[in-house]
């Protein structure tokens, strides 16, 4: 059955053997530079995980899965409430010790290969060299590397990139397994095998804390999930409760003859053997609910994360989709200040055709203009010109010399 958080069960105190990671009232706020809340990550936020359990953190981007999984981790610091992994705080060493996670972004050495990828951090964890060449031989050959065990991670694919990354989780055997996507960029082959690796670390007593966008992933695998929004967990608990639709019920049956078939109401239990015969509620799935549980919880809750919008850009929609609604264009176009209209350009007169008759004369050379005719002007010497300005000169002085 569907809990919300205000009527959610108090989790089960960490002194239970089985209980693995034990959450209580875990808050988490935000804040900007100068100490104001910004965004409420995670708002009470009460949950158990116990050991062999594969559970799951579903919700759309920014409802608070990251940051929960980083509380546990201990990367970040809770603002109220209490976190316990196998009894402990998140902080401590020994804790961590106990602890697998593959970001959502593997973060690898790109200048290394993958036997050395998996040697450093084996390393960190103080394994004997024995143990380390057997751990990185067997995981090498899980994750489907062996053959490119002297590729430098740089030159990986991202799906590769992911197969390294879930090794380098698994390097130390760990005790509680995180997974953030951990089928992101893989083909169908290897989403398959991660899904049959989660369950095989169930069965071994693992404890699997799963957070995926993959809801057929999810529901593969998982034993209970919770569903966050805006910080708050909407629905919590088993798949089976979760997707059961309690008010109808469904008859399973080997196909029957048409005239069983009319009288199947009144005579199921005496016409087919009791072996045969199932009744269970029908279920839905996953994807559904998810979406059900997000959209009741938009009604009443706030979210500092993504939200979908109600509909597509006007760019995406084309062709009839943007002339349908008048109005709305005939609002904008008033509400926004007029454009100033470019001026008309100028028509451009057509220019006279040129016929083949000038269009020769034009390239043809200008001739050199005429000799002129008669005796050519006889032009005077510099000695000629200066003894006449100096009569001039002469006689303005009244004949004396200047």
């Amino acid at each position: 059955m569907i809990l919300a958080e205000s009527q959610a069960a108090p989790p089960a105190t960490a002194g239970d053997g089985d209980v693995v990671v034990a959450v209580r009232g875990l808050t988490k706020v935000f804040k900007d530079f100068w100490g104001r809340p910004k965004a409420r990550a995670v708002d009470n936020v009460d949950f158990t995980v116990r050991r062999g359990e594969v559970f799951g953190l579903l919700g759309p981007n920014g409802s608070g899965k990251s940051t929960t999984v980083k509380l546990i981790l201990g990367l970040l610091r809770p603002d109220r409430g209490i976190i316990e992994v196998f009894g402990r705080a998140p902080t401590h060493v020994l804790t961590k010790e106990r602890i697998g996670y593959l970001p959502e972004e593997s973060y690898l050495y790109r200048y290394l290969d993958s036997a050395e990828t998996l040697e450093f951090f084996g390393n960190l964890f103080h394994l004997r060299a024995e143990d380390r060449r057997l751990r990185i031989a067997q995981l090498l050959e899980m994750v489907g590397l062996k053959e490119v065990r002297r590729r430098t991670v740089g030159e990986f694919s991202k799906g590769m990139q992911r197969r390294i990354g879930l090794a380098q989780a698994l390097i130390n055997d760990p005790d509680l397994v995180i997974l953030d996507e951990p089928t992101s960029g893989l083909d169908p082959i290897g989403c398959r095998e991660v899904k049959d690796l989660i369950l095989a670390l169930a069965r071994r007593g693992k404890t699997v804390i799963l957070s995926s966008h993959l809801l057929a992933d999810v529901e593969d695998v998982c034993d209970r999930v919770v569903i966050y929004y805006g910080g708050r967990i909407q629905a919590m608990g088993s798949l089976k409760e979760l997707l059961t639709t309690p008010d109808r019920l469904r008859i399973t049956t080997p196909v029957l003859s048409r005239p069983t078939l009319e009288r199947v109401l009144e005579v199921l239990r005496t016409e087919v053997p009791p072996d045969q015969v199932r009744i269970e509620n029908p279920t839905q799935n996953l994807e559904s609910l998810f979406l059900q549980v997000v959209e009741r919880a938009k009604q009443t809750e706030e979210t500092s994360g993504a939200t979908s919008g109600a509909r597509v850009a006007a760019y995406l929609r084309g062709g009839a989709e943007a002339e349908a609604a008048p109005a709305e264009r005939l609002l904008e176009r008033l509400t926004l200040p007029a454009e100033p209209q470019p001026a008309a350009p100028a028509v451009r007169q057509p220019e006279p055709a040129v016929d083949d008759a000038r269009l020769k004369a034009l390239l043809e050379p200008t001739p050199p203009p005429p000799a002129p005719s008669g005796p050519a002007p006889v032009t005077a010497t510099p000695g000629e010109e200066l003894k006449k300005a100096d009569e001039k000169l002469k006689d303005l002085l009244g004949g004396k010399n200047p």
